[in-house]
C-alpha cells in the first residue's frame, strides 16, 4: 500500500525480496498457508490465539487485531509475501491493506506488517 501523498510506503509496512528474514519477537506466517482469506484467517487465528468467535468477514479481523493492539505491540512477519491472497480476487489483498493500515494509524500500540518475499536466484 502506497501513501499515495507522499509517494512512499507507509511506515507501518515494510517490502522485502530477500529472504531468510529473522526478526526477534515477530509473529511469522507462512505465505503457503495466507492463499486464501479462510487460510489466512485461520493462520493469524493459530499464531495470535484470536478468540473462537473470529468471524471471515475484514470487520471481524479488524476487531480481534485491535483487541491483541490494546494488549501491546505486534509484528507480522509474512514469508514468502508473493503467495498472499492468490486464491482469492484482487481486491481482497486491498482490503487486507486496508485493514491493517487502519489498524496502524488508529490501535494504541504499533502496528508493523513486514512482506518478505525471497527473489529466486
Amino acid at each position: 500500500m502506497v501513501d499515495e501523498h507522499a509517494g512512499r510506503v507507509p511506515d507501518w509496512l515494510i517490502v522485502r525480496h530477500d529472504g531468510g528474514l529473522y526478526v526477534p519477537g515477530a509473529v511469522v506466517l507462512a505465505g503457503a498457508t495466507t492463499r486464501t482469506r479462510a487460510g489466512l484467517f485461520a493462520a493469524l487465528a493459530a499464531v495470535l490465539t484470536l478468540p473462537a468467535y473470529l468471524g471471515e468477514t475484514w470487520d471481524a479481523l479488524f476487531d480481534v487485531l485491535r483487541d491483541r493492539l490494546d494488549a501491546g505491540p505486534l509484528t507480522l512477519l509474512i514469508t514468502d509475501a508473493g503467495q498472499l491472497l492468490v486464491d482469492e480476487p484482487s481486491d481482497q489483498y486491498g482490503l487486507l491493506l486496508a485493514v491493517l493500515g487502519d489498524l496502524a494509524t488508529s490501535a494504541p500500540h504499533p502496528l508493523r506488517v513486514i512482506l518478505d518475499e525471497a527473489v529466486p536466484s
